[in-house]
């Protein structure tokens, strides 16, 4: 048997290099890293590639390792060069991302000492920096000091965890689904439909608010609803309302739709993982500063906090209903009772075993300071409002509402031709024209084209290079 162990040993020793092997693995990544880096200006936004990454499928596992050079060349070849480059300034589609690098050496802190930060006993420093962390968002929207929250892997999971927090807090149970009605507007994040159906509330009515011309949810709208499905002997149950819509950028009235859920008793709940971060800024609108009023908020650092992907946070007025609805024991976790001081992330959301994520948030906030966050966010705003006053320049150019944060929707519309068939074709262009990154979306039927801005790295120059991409292209359709 000591044989054994000790062949198994020397076999698995692989898995600890030493530190020789460790400073060749970390110079040829950092390398390749800074490489990748310096160069991103002059990298394309989206690249177009016949293989689309299938060379991959040439490197299957195998028994034995391989060179970390070749690996480095194969991740280059097939993961970062096709497809859209999330890291480029240039990405002006759907919401961007972030990816400052103080996070990286954050991850690579948390991924080499393996912190816990599911539970208090585990790792305390690890759940002291998640906690104060959400009580910095907490602070920031003006919860009280009795809200909680959670840190997650980004909106989704955030919205799940409120809407089952709020199926607990009302009561709502399998007998009483049917008659609990949820409100919004079609404008609202397709993830919420998909936490609806996942949290046990696929049967619960959903109601379609109606919107103004802004596509801002209507509030006398939602209340007239709301007291007729009370007259039907339905129990108004969630109301769920934007803090910035992915469409369209719009930002519901919050207050108002708080004064109207409180009234009628309804949980009411502010997706507002695109647009929260802006009440940092002095441009935000006035309904981004009544989010305290909301039961629940989502936000997402990887958005308004240009955090790399996978960071989230749901925030809720009441810490004791979140705990209340996410709270499970078991027999193995009994030591973990004897050390409370702190409530546990793992008590607080569908997670137990979790990435340590307020690290890739506390560091930069500390290295940085929140200044140049806020002066990142003004910008974004200021790049979007420039970018809705020289579309009107551009002959033929139908714009949506001037915007609100940073999304701005517009379209092509040349006399005697199909708008349609027109700005599909404008998209398809930009987008294997590939310097900068737009999305499209259909809005009361028609096709639209939106530039989002909120990567860091967009700056005016970035923006007038995506308006040099459309005055050619428009130019072409116009010679056609």
């Amino acid at each position: 048997m000591e044989s054994r162990l000790a062949n198994l040993e020397s076999q698995a020793s692989i898995l600890e290099p030493d530190a020789a092997e460790r400073r060749h693995l970390r110079d040829a990544v950092v390398s390749h890293a800074e490489e990748f880096l310096e160069g991103l200006e002059d990298r394309l936004a989206y690249v177009v590639t016949d293989h689309k990454g299938a060379g991959l499928s040439d490197m299957p596992i195998r028994e034995t390792g391989r060179a970390i050079e070749d690996l480095l060349e194969r991740w280059t070849h097939d993961v970062e060069v096709p497809g859209l480059n999330p890291a480029s300034g240039g990405h002006l589609a759907y919401i961007p991302g972030g990816g400052i690098y103080p996070s990286s050496l954050g991850d690579y802190l948390a991924a080499i000492t393996n912190r816990y930060a599911g539970v208090f006993f585990a790792s305390p420093g690890a759940v002291r920096m998640e906690n104060l962390m959400v009580r910095w968002m907490a602070d920031i929207i003006g919860y009280p000091e009795g809200a909680g929250g959670d840190l997650s892997s980004g909106g989704s999971i955030a919205n799940l965890t409120a809407i089952v927090t709020a199926r607990e807090a009302k009561g709502v149970d399998s007998e009483r689904v049917r008659r609990s009605v949820i409100y919004a507007t079609e404008q609202v994040h397709h993830c919420v439909g998909k936490a609806i159906g996942i949290a046990g509330l696929k049967e619960a009515p959903v109601r379609r608010v109606a919107m103004d011309s802004r596509f801002r949810m209507e509030p006398e709208d939602l209340a007239n609803q709301m007291d007729r499905d009370r007259e039907d002997g339905l129990d108004p149950f969630l109301v769920v309302a934007s803090g910035g819509t992915t469409d369209t950028g719009a930002v519901d009235p919050i207050g108002e739709i708080a004064r109207v859920a409180k009234a009628r008793d309804a949980w009411f709940h502010v997706d507002a993982a695109y647009g929260g971060f802006f009440v940092l800024t002095p441009e935000a609108p006035d309904p981004i500063r009544e989010l305290h009023l909301a039961d629940s908020v989502v936000l997402d650092p990887h958005k308004g906090l240009f955090l790399p992907y996978g960071s989230g946070a749901l925030l809720v007025r009441d810490r004791e209903l979140l705990y209340k609805a996410h709270r499970y024991d078991a027999n193995y976790m009994r030591d973990t009772h004897r050390s409370r001081e702190e409530p546990s992330p793992a008590d607080h959301s569908p997670e137990l075993t979790r990435h340590f994520r307020g690290l890739r948030l506390w560091l930069p906030l500390q290295l940085f300071g929140v200044a140049p966050f806020r002066a990142c966010l003004s910008e974004k705003i200021w790049l979007t409002r420039y970018f809705y006053e020289k579309l009107h320049e551009i002959p033929h150019m139908e714009l949506g509402p001037d915007p609100e944060l940073s999304v701005c929707l517009f379209r092509h519309v040349p006399p005697g031709k199909d708008a349609d068939a027109v700005n599909a074709r404008l998209i398809e262009e930009i987008q294997s024209d590939g310097r900068v990154f737009l999305s499209s979306t259909h809005v009361n039927g028609n096709h639209w084209l939106r530039l989002a801005v909120l990567a860091f790295r967009t700056h005016r120059s970035t923006v007038d290079r995506a308006l040099d991409v459309i005055r050619a292209l428009v130019d072409k359709e116009a010679r056609s």
